[in-house]
């Protein structure tokens, strides 16, 4: 049975938008401190910031690594996780090298998990590698994420960045996030040990009921006040 606390440790409180100041990583970690959140989920150079704030509250940091888009060498990724990790963080979320799924270059995304996985192994840290579902069109290409993340036995899969946009025909920009067909394969074809974290678009508490009913056990989420003060209403601490 759902309790106030067990939804506020399925989330990972973001502060990730590109435009935050120090002020807002602030006033973020006291929101995540008042609900008691899992993490706070934070830009690479807020860490040390953020472990200081939270400092004896029972909320940890979760770094961003290669966000949102992928993008840097794999030596920068794991220069980034080792630094983070030094900075306070004790959970880092990756974003694959998605150019390299679309080409089907497994090869390079196997040794891209294996080099971050080794770093948080040998750290005790978390590792949830982001797919950034919006950027897959095809299930295959997703199965065979799931199935290298198995293999590497990553901490979690995670479903998007909350900023991954297509561009459509019309030239404007679409997002959608986090879904239950997306939930579904996720679980379907990890392995056991890997937990699933949705992220991207997750606004309520029924969206986080429904989800974990699904397989999901951590969610990232800017909306924490909403889904915390609803949690309230419903359920006992």
């Amino acid at each position: 049975m759902a309790t106030v606390n067990s939804i506020a440790k399925m989330i990972d409180h973001s502060i990730l938008h590109p435009t935050f100041t120090d002020d807002d990583l602030k006033n973020n970690c006291e929101i995540a401190k008042r609900y008691n959140v899992a993490t706070v989920c934070v830009k690479p150079y807020h860490t040390r910031m953020a472990a200081d704030i939270l400092r004896g509250f029972d909320v940890a940091v979760c770094a961003v690594i290669g966000f949102p888009h992928g993008n840097s060498t794999i030596d920068i990724k794991v220069a980034e996780t080792v630094q983070v990790i030094k900075d306070g963080a004790t959970e880092v979320d990756m974003v694959v090298n998605i150019g390299k799924v679309l080409q089907a270059d497994w090869d390079y995304i196997d040794y891209e998990l294996k080099a971050i996985h080794d770093i948080c192994l040998k750290n005790r840290a978390l590792l949830k590698v982001i797919f950034e579902t919006d950027y897959l069109p095809r299930d295959d290409d997703k199965i065979k994420l799931c199935e290298f993340c198995s293999k590497h036995t990553v901490d979690f899969v995670k479903t998007s960045t909350g900023y991954g946009f297509v561009k459509d025909r019309d030239g404007k920009y679409s997002y959608t996030g986090a879904t239950e067909h997306d939930i579904k394969l996720m679980r379907r074809h990890c392995s056991p040990e890997v937990q699933i974290k949705a992220s991207g678009g997750i606004r309520t508490l029924d969206q986080i009921l429904k989800m974990h009913e699904l397989g999901v056990t951590r969610f990232g989420a800017t909306a924490t006040v909403t889904i915390m003060e609803e949690a309230k209403k419903r359920f006992k601490s």
